[in-house]
């Protein structure tokens, strides 16, 4: 469904004021409902766990914790997506502590240096983070307790989680209550949360209650799952975007949370879940959407199937879903026949992607956010977008473009109740993005007639030649993905001496498999060849000054952020 007519419907959901108060009424509210889904074993059967006893272990957790001594601490939580994961983030912020979520990915080192940058007290941890979090301990003093999410029984040095929630149980059954009415400042840090940026040193995020409650209570407005919802979480819950867009928004909706095995798990745990919504970077939906027109390739269903989609386009057969479902119903079986959203943020993604699924009766919305603003900036509305836009601000949150060009395009800057209380024991770095109550989010936008926003890319990424003209490097990029022989390419100015102006390099990672399908085996020189009239073709698409001019080809993908995002670096290899 995608319709004008739903541009002013605004949905109404109950006030929260913090997390403590969107999980207690939820578990009132949904109390014999399925919360989670998990598996005991990996491959097994998925295994439901009912909101009131992810109250009960929360309450026993944090219970537990505040006996340990951890009242006012940090803690520390670090794993791949699991139940135990957000257990362990609420039984700290709802009472406790400040939860400070680590990402998986990162060497001991990096772990240890963010452990002693953000003084912590325990660290929460999965069994296969054992090794990482015992390197990583051994450089940082301080960490009174080490918390296994795995182990049965307490060992020396070594706390069991089953443990504790069942020694928080006994605690709250001897009439303990000191978690359960424990006050919460929402105005307080509840979350630090280090920016996984993909460039320059990680930054410590603060956020309050407010912040992360705000972006919950008013992204609702605009997206209403449908019940009975089931979310497939795949993004690691260290980040953001799927902690408060997913799994936050989901618990305040009633939402059934299924955690995904695995990137390699995707379609085979939506189908075991029944999963009706499922949140994502680009190059998720992405690679999933050409592989459904590689399947349609091989069996000979292209040509028809592109003659569906436009047609379903045309006639806008999204706003018929029985009908839309069943002509595109081998695609929907492949994926458990029940998915009716799916949410794209992260980075830009290409817009004839969410068209194409929408053509086929998979609804897919885009929002634009940042980690400094809980995240969610502005978002689709569930029943009315823009392919090629990252929506209307969320309600409560103002947005304005400043310092325009001719054609609109400014930075986008933003103020409302999600804005970080700042960054952590660095009032300069604050100082730089937080303005008079304004985040600066050094990006560049502009908005439409009907104030839908546009992203054209990142304030320090973009390159001006000597007479003034800026290029966004993320849209030549787009021009040249949209080739089938390129898989990933990153964009950069570099200086031409003999012009002395700046010229436009793209290092580019081929679609070697594409590639062999089309040519066959080729040695470099032939390929090198082959790919200039491929950035001919894109550059024939756009502006003199905007065509690259230079390039070169890697053999390996580029090294990305846990998040899936390429990582920039500002300037091209030397050799450009």
């Amino acid at each position: 469904m995608n319709s004008k007519k739903y541009k002013d419907v605004f949905y109404e959901f109950r006030y929260i004021n913090d997390l403590k108060d969107m999980l207690n009424s939820s578990a009132e509210l949904f109390s014999d409902c399925n919360a989670y889904m998990v598996k005991d074993v990996p491959g097994g059967e998925y295994r439901p766990i009912l909101y009131k006893e992810m109250k009960h272990d929360v309450d026993a957790l944090g219970t537990r914790l505040i006996d340990l001594g951890l009242k006012g601490k940090k803690i520390a939580v670090i794993g791949e997506n699991s139940y135990r994961w957000v257990i362990s983030y609420l039984g700290t912020t709802n009472g406790t502590g400040v939860i400070v979520p680590l990402d998986r990915e990162l060497p001991p080192k990096e772990i240890a240096n963010l452990m002693k940058r953000a003084d912590v007290s325990a660290i929460i941890y999965s069994q296969k983070l054992a090794d990482t979090v015992e390197t990583a301990l051994a450089e940082v003093e301080g960490v009174r307790y080490r918390i296994n999410m795995a182990e049965k029984e307490h060992k020396e040095n070594i706390l069991s989680f089953e443990k504790l929630l069942e020694e928080g149980a006994a605690l709250i059954s001897k009439g303990d209550r000191r978690f359960l009415d424990a006050e919460i400042d929402r105005e307080a840090m509840c979350t630090l949360l280090f920016t996984s940026g993909t460039t320059g040193l990680a930054k410590g995020v603060m956020l309050s209650h407010k912040n992360i409650t705000a972006n919950v209570y008013n992204m609702s407005k605009y997206v209403n799952i449908r019940q009975p919802g089931v979310g497939l979480s795949v993004l690691p819950m260290h980040h953001s975007y799927e902690m408060t867009c997913h799994i936050f928004t989901g618990c305040y909706q009633g939402m059934c949370i299924a955690i995904c095995e695995g990137l390699k798990y995707i379609q085979k745990n939506m189908k075991e879940s029944r999963a009706t919504v499922m949140l994502g970077v680009p190059l998720v939906f992405e690679t999933m959407h050409k592989r459904i027109w590689k399947q349609a390739e091989n069996s000979g269903k292209a040509q028809m199937m592109r003659k569906m989609v436009g047609l379903s386009r045309k006639l806008k057969l999204y706003n018929k879903p029985k009908a839309v479902k069943k002509i595109f119903a081998q695609i929907h079986q492949s994926i458990g026949d029940n998915m009716a959203l799916f949410i794209v943020g992260g980075a830009a993604v290409n817009p004839d992607v969410v068209r194409d699924y929408e053509a086929m009766g998979l609804p897919m919305i885009q929002g634009y956010g940042m980690t400094e603003n809980a995240p969610i900036i502005t978002v689709n509305r569930d029943y009315y977008s823009k392919a090629d836009s990252a929506g209307k601000p969320m309600p409560g949150t103002e947005v304005k473009i400043i310092d325009q060009d001719k054609d609109g395009i400014g930075e986008i800057i933003c103020r409302g109740p999600s804005v970080m209380i700042g960054y952590y024991d660095n009032p300069e770095a604050t100082a730089e993005v937080l303005k008079d109550g304004w985040l600066y989010t050094g990006d560049y936008g502009r908005f439409d007639s009907e104030g839908f926003l546009y992203i054209c890319g990142r304030k320090k990424n973009v390159i001006v030649t000597k007479n003034g003209k800026n290029v966004f490097p993320e849209e030549v990029e787009y021009y040249l993905q949209q080739s089938e022989y390129i898989e990933e390419v990153v964009v950069y100015g570099t200086l031409d001496e003999k012009s002395e102006d700046t010229v436009i390099y793209a290092e580019i990672f081929p679609n070697f498999e594409a590639l062999k399908e089309e040519l066959g085996e080729i040695g470099e020189e032939e390929l090198r060849r082959f790919m200039k009239t491929v950035i001919d073709e894109a550059n024939e698409q756009m502006p003199l000054y905007k065509r690259v001019k230079r390039f070169k080809l890697r053999q390996e993908e580029f090294e990305k952020t846990t998040t899936r995002k390429i990582k920039r670096y500002g300037q091209p290899p030397k050799e450009a």
